[in-house]
C-alpha cells in the first residue's frame, strides 16, 4: 500500500497556487495593467491548482456537502458586513472606480481563485501541519516539527482538527498576506472561517464562505462607490 505524501511533499502543491497569484502583481504593480494581472493570475493559479489538485486532502464529506454549501453561503454574507464593518474606518469611503471590464474580471477572480487556494492553503495546510505539530509538541516530542514535516500527513487527520495554536498560526498568517488596513477585518474573517472548518468538518463551506464574500463585495463596491473596500 502506497504511503500517503508526507507533509513537506505536500507543501509545494499547496503553496505554488498562492505564489503564482502573488506573483503577476509583484512584478508588474497595479495601475494600468491590471488587466494583464488578472489575466495571467488566472493562468498561472489555476494551472498550479489543476496540478496539484491530486495531491490535495478531501475538501469535503459523503452527505455533507449541500448542507456546507447552504451554511457557507449564510457565512459568506456574515463574512461580507464583518469586513466592510471593520475595514471601512480605516480606509474611508470613495476611491477611484475601476472600469467595467476591468472590475468584471477581477471579480471572476476574486469569486473563483482565492476561495480555492487561501482556504486549501491556510485552512487545510497551515491548520493541518500546525495541528499536528502543536499536538506532537504538547506531548514532549523534541522533533515535534520535523515529526510533523518528515513523518505526518495533513491527509491522515480528522476532519475539523484543530488546536488553539494551529488556528492562531493560520489565522496569523491569513492577515499578514493583506494589507495593514485590513489586517483586523482579515483576522476576524480568518477566524470565522476556522470556525467554519471546526464546524462543518470540511473546506466546502469555507471555500463556498469565500467565494460568496468576495461576490458581495464586489458587487457591493460598485453599487456604493466605496472603491476602497476592493
Amino acid at each position: 500500500m502506497e504511503r500517503p505524501d508526507n507533509n513537506r511533499d505536500l507543501l509545494l502543491p499547496y503553496l505554488l497556487p498562492y505564489l503564482m497569484y502573488v506573483l503577476p502583481g509583484v512584478v508588474l504593480g497595479d495601475g494600468s495593467q491590471r488587466e494583464i494581472i488578472y489575466l495571467l493570475r488566472l493562468i498561472l493559479c489555476g494551472g498550479a491548482l489543476v496540478w496539484g489538485w491530486r495531491r490535495y486532502a478531501p475538501i469535503s464529506r459523503a452527505g455533507a456537502t449541500l448542507g456546507s454549501i447552504g451554511i457557507g453561503f449564510a457565512a459568506g454574507l456574515i463574512g461580507t458586513v464583518l469586513w466592510i464593518a471593520l475595514l471601512m474606518p480605516f480606509v474611508g469611503a470613495g476611491g477611484e472606480p475601476w472600469d467595467e471590464r476591468s472590475w468584471a474580471l477581477r471579480l471572476l477572480v476574486a469569486a473563483t481563485l482565492p476561495p480555492l487556494f487561501e482556504e486549501l492553503f491556510l485552512r487545510g495546510y497551515v491548520l493541518g501541519v500546525a495541528t499536528q505539530w502543536d499536538r506532537l509538541r504538547r506531548a514532549g516530542r523534541k522533533d515535534a516539527f520535523a515529526q510533523a514535516l518528515d513523518h505526518d500527513s495533513i491527509r491522515t487527520l480528522d476532519p475539523g482538527a484543530w488546536t488553539w495554536v494551529a488556528i492562531g498560526i493560520s489565522t496569523l498568517l491569513f492577515t499578514l498576506g493583506h494589507t495593514e488596513a485590513e489586517w483586523l477585518a482579515a483576522f476576524a474573517y480568518g477566524l470565522l472561517m476556522c470556525g467554519l472548518w471546526i464546524v462543518r468538518k470540511d473546506l466546502v463551506s469555507c471555500m463556498t464562505a469565500h467565494a460568496v464574500t468576495n461576490i458581495a463585495l464586489g458587487l457591493y463596491v460598485r453599487a456604493s462607490g466605496h472603491w476602497t473596500l476592493w
